[in-house]
C-alpha cells in the first residue's frame, strides 16, 4: 500500500513544516514553480528557512513572495539576479538574507547525490574561481576537480502535471526541471498537481517520479498550474 497521502488543500499539505527547515523549491523561473504550496507556506508561518532553488524569485509572486514575507534566512541557487529579482536584490543589499551561489549543473548533481546516497563527488566546475575557495581540490588525469557535497532537504515543494492516487508523478514539458531530483533529495516531498487519477491510468513508462519519493499530494486549479507553472 502506498504511503503517499492525498490531502484536500495546500494548507494541509504544508502543515508541520518547522522553523529553520531546508526547503527545496522546484521551478526554472516560473516554469514548474509550486505557487499554491508556496502561498500556503507563507500562510503557515514557518520562518528562518533555507531555500534551495534554481533562482531567487521572480517579480512579487511565488518564491519572491516568500522572501518578501521575511521567512527566508538563506538562499542556495544558481541565478540570484535577473531583470525581475527586485525582492531578493533589496534584501541582499540590506544584509537581510544570505546567499550561496551554486553552478546549475552542480546544484542538480548535488541534490541527485543526496537522493542516491553518494557521500561526495569531484567536479571541475568553478575551479579557479571564487566559488572554489575552501573546497578540497584533487587532480585526476591531469585535470583539477573540486570536492562537492550533497544538498539534502528537510522538505521539497514541487509541481507535477498529474499524479495517481498512489503518488506516482508525471510532469509537463519544461515544468519537469528540478522536480525529480528534489523529490529524491528531501526527507519529505510535497507535490501540487493539476489532476489526481486512479492507479493504473498513468502509463508506467511515462512515470518520472515513483511514489516511494512522494509523501503528500494536493490537487490545485489546473488553470493556475498551466498559466503560471509550465510553458
Amino acid at each position: 500500500m502506498s504511503r503517499t497521502e492525498i490531502v484536500e488543500s495546500a494548507d494541509a499539505a504544508v502543515a508541520g513544516i518547522e522553523d529553520g527547515s531546508t526547503v527545496l523549491v522546484g521551478g526554472f523561473g516560473l516554469a514548474g514553480m509550486p505557487f499554491d504550496l508556496i502561498d500556503a507556506l507563507i500562510r503557515q508561518g514557518a520562518k528562518d528557512l533555507t531555500i534551495v532553488s534554481n533562482n531567487a524569485g521572480n517579480g512579487d509572486v511565488g518564491l519572491a513572495a516568500l522572501l518578501a514575507a521575511g521567512r527566508v534566512r538563506k538562499v542556495l541557487c544558481s541565478f540570484p539576479r535577473q531583470a525581475d529579482s527586485w525582492v531578493f536584490d533589496g534584501l541582499y543589499r540590506e544584509g537581510k538574507i544570505e546567499l550561496e551561489v551554486v553552478p546549475q549543473g552542480n546544484l542538480a548533481e548535488r541534490m541527485r547525490a543526496a537522493g542516491a546516497g553518494i557521500g561526495a563527488f569531484y567536479c571541475p566546475t568553478a575551479v579557479g574561481t571564487s566559488l572554489a575557495e575552501g573546497k578540497e581540490e584533487r587532480e585526476i588525469d591531469g585535470r583539477t576537480y573540486l570536492l562537492e557535497y550533497p544538498i539534502k532537504g528537510d522538505y521539497a515543494l514541487i509541481s507535477a502535471h498529474v499524479a495517481d492516487a498512489m503518488g506516482n508523478l508525471v510532469y509537463r514539458k519544461t515544468a519537469r526541471n528540478f522536480g525529480p531530483v528534489m523529490a529524491m533529495a528531501a526527507t519529505k516531498t510535497i507535490v501540487q498537481v493539476g489532476e489526481v487519477v486512479e492507479p493504473g491510468v498513468l502509463d508506467p513508462e511515462a512515470i518520472v517520479t515513483p511514489s516511494i519519493y512522494v509523501d503528500r499530494v494536493v490537487q490545485v486549479d489546473a488553470r493556475h498550474y498551466t498559466v503560471q507553472g509550465a510553458r
